[in-house]
């Protein structure tokens, strides 16, 4: 009987934050196929002894499905191990449609962003209350080019919190991107080169002026997460709203309403 292929999110590079359901999937695989140009390789210490194993960085998209539908005539479980979350920047649907096509079952296994992953290294929230309830997860065009309306001078004109992927060497055209949409120059900028790769991350804050000077200082070139948004900072900051989830005053089902200073009822 034919297997099923598993694309699966290896998360952002620390093998430790895969899911407990990933991992449990690369224990009993019998072939892994892994993103090596991304992934870490620690990732797939998880494949148990004779799994096929196999780096796809130098394979095209034809090679890749090909090998996906040879492993799994042959295995129960094949997982195609991918950086962050396969539904983000994966191919995913150009490698599902010729497994569908040769009736091979698939499914998937979401992983940890490097988005939210960059936003935890530096202790930073990607939402605020009453500054942004927004996060567009993005990047810039390059090889690719962003369809109509998804320009990033268009994207950042909601001023909210913007996750740029793909894009640290094209930091000039965020800066005038950004600009365009009304972002003072002053407005911080976090990036993060390989967030949460174990002895390999390396976090790097300026403004939008000065960001692109100095991740060339420090020689961050590939494989980093651009954030820009009104909520860097906050935990710096004194005159920030406060959740109205966590205020006494607000009643929800869990919790009635009090008093300022009035002791809760249990």
């Amino acid at each position: 009987m034919a297997g099923t292929v598993w694309f699966v999110g290896a998360g952002p590079g620390d093998p430790e934050l895969i899911t407990v359901k990933g991992r449990a999937l690369l224990e009993r695989a019998g072939a892994i196929l892994y993103a090596g140009s991304l992934v870490d390789r620690a990732a797939t210490l998880y494949a148990p002894a004779g799994c096929t194993v196999r780096d796809s960085k130098s394979m095209t998209l034809d090679e890749i499905t090909g090998w996906l539908i040879a492993q799994a005539a042959c295995h129960a479980t094949v997982v195609r191990l991918q950086t962050g979350d396969p539904g983000l920047y994966g191919a995913l649907a150009e490698m599902a449609r010729p497994l569908d096509a040769a009736g091979v079952a698939w499914s998937v296994v979401p992983g940890v962003s490097s988005a939210m992953a960059a936003a935890a290294a530096a202790g930073e929230t990607l939402t605020l209350p009453e500054t942004t309830q927004t996060v567009i997860l993005t990047r810039v065009a390059g090889r690719t080019p962003m369809p109509p309306g998804e320009e990033l001078a268009a994207l950042a004109a909601h001023r909210c919190t913007l996750c740029i992927f793909l894009s640290i060497t094209l930091l000039a055209e965020v800066r005038t991107a950004l600009r365009a949409a009304g972002w003072p120059g002053q407005a911080p900028v976090l990036v993060v080169h390989k967030a949460s790769w174990p002895g390999e991350e390396r976090i790097v804050r300026g403004t939008l002026d000065d960001i692109a000077a100095r991740c060339r200082a420090e020689g961050i070139g590939s494989q980093a997460m651009i954030i820009a948004s009104p909520a860097l900072g906050a935990r710096h900051l004194d005159d920030i709203a406060r959740s109205k989830l966590y205020d006494p005053a607000f009643a929800h089902r869990f919790r009635r309403a009090r008093a300022a200073g009035q002791p809760s009822r249990r």
